[in-house]
């Protein structure tokens, strides 16, 4: 948990507002991107529905309010993921797209990097196969 001097990461990026900035900046560059096909492939071609419920989790996961959890209740990441072959390969283009909109992203280099390291940690928590 963060002291009173420590910025959170949800009021850094400007609030529920600024989450969901960042995540449609995401799913479009998941769209133009070319070298991160493999994960969009493994998206419906209508990509609203993953907006809103990725932007309703990080709201949570930044250390604002849980509207994930208030809207669909408790759910796994992992349990959610499972039926899409997560590799390094996979991993690392969620990351691509990630870092990229993180550096577009006027906030703070420390909670930048702060945000870089923890996503890292997530993507890799959700591989569930070998390379």
């Amino acid at each position: 948990m963060a002291n009173a001097n420590e910025m959170i990461p949800y009021d850094e990026l400007g609030g529920e507002p600024g989450v969901r900035k960042l995540v449609n900046r995401f799913y479009d560059l998941m769209d133009e991107l070319p070298e991160v096909a493999t994960i969009r492939a493994m998206h419906l071609a209508d990509l609203s529905k993953m907006r809103e419920r990725l932007s309703l989790f990080l709201c949570g996961w930044l250390g604002g309010p849980p509207l994930h959890l208030e809207r669909y209740g408790p759910s796994c990441m992992n349990t959610a993921h499972a039926p899409f072959p997560i590799d390094q390969a996979a991993a690392d283009q969620w990351m691509v797209c990630m870092r990229q909109v993180l550096q577009e992203t006027e906030i703070d280099d420390e909670v930048r990097d702060a945000l870089v390291e923890a996503f890292t940690r997530m993507a890799d928590a959700l591989r569930n196969c070998d390379d």
